[in-house]
């Protein structure tokens, strides 16, 4: 693995999600990040695409946006529940421990969901879902919303609340390609109704691509 681009790879991730969470509002930001994440799928040495299929990759499946998926939520804690542990490849293991319970979330979709907090040197944030889309309109393993130890962090509002944009939901690297291994969505965190936001399969319908 070459670590200078992987480096670079996830320096331009943590500015994405610098100017996510700066600019004037919240398509604009989801538009930023549609660009960005196509221009480094297609181009960039770590992207998950396989290179044979980089050239001719058009660019992320994508719902449309939709401003009733974004969320401000509370959070309830603590959560219960066991730490989670999975093998992610050549990285080992990573223990996900329960931090809290979303409150917000059921209205629209049913349900609430845990969010996570990595175990280990940095930690970090994350929440990983699953809803009735998965393995029909998106990937069965689930999407991940939040995963900050990776910069994909969307900040809080000025009162405390954590925004959880589910069109900002992406499928792991694992849906990609087979060479790498990520944590699927534990059972607790499936959403009862359907989540048509952020990346889908290519063959779904209702979408930017």
């Amino acid at each position: 693995m070459n670590i200078v681009s992987l480096a670079d790879w996830r320096r331009r991730v943590a500015e994405l999600y610098t100017d996510i969470r700066r600019a004037a509002d919240p398509e604009t930001a989801w538009q930023l990040w549609r660009e960005t994440r196509d221009e480094l799928f297609r181009g960039h040495e770590q992207s998950p695409i396989p290179a044979e299929r980089r050239a001719q990759y058009g660019g992320i499946p994508l719902f449309d946006y939709d401003p009733e998926l974004r969320f401000e939520v509370d959070l309830a804690a603590p959560a219960t529940g066991e730490v989670l542990a999975g093998e992610i490849g050549a990285d080992g293991q990573i223990a996900l421990r329960p931090l809290a319970r979303t409150r917000g979330l059921a209205g629209k979709l049913g349900g609430e969901l845990t969010l996570y907090w990595i175990e280990g040197y940095g930690g970090g944030l994350f929440l990983p879902f699953t809803d009735a889309t998965s393995g029909n309109e998106t990937y069965g393993g689930g999407r991940y919303v939040l995963d900050s130890i990776k910069s994909a962090d969307l900040g809080q509002t000025d009162d405390g609340r954590l925004i959880v944009d589910f069109n900002f939901a992406y499928h792991p690297s694992c849906y990609h390609s087979e060479d790498w291994v990520y944590p699927l969505a534990p059972p607790e965190n499936r959403l009862p109704e359907p989540v048509r936001a952020g990346e889908r399969m290519a063959h779904s319908g209702n979408s930017n691509s």
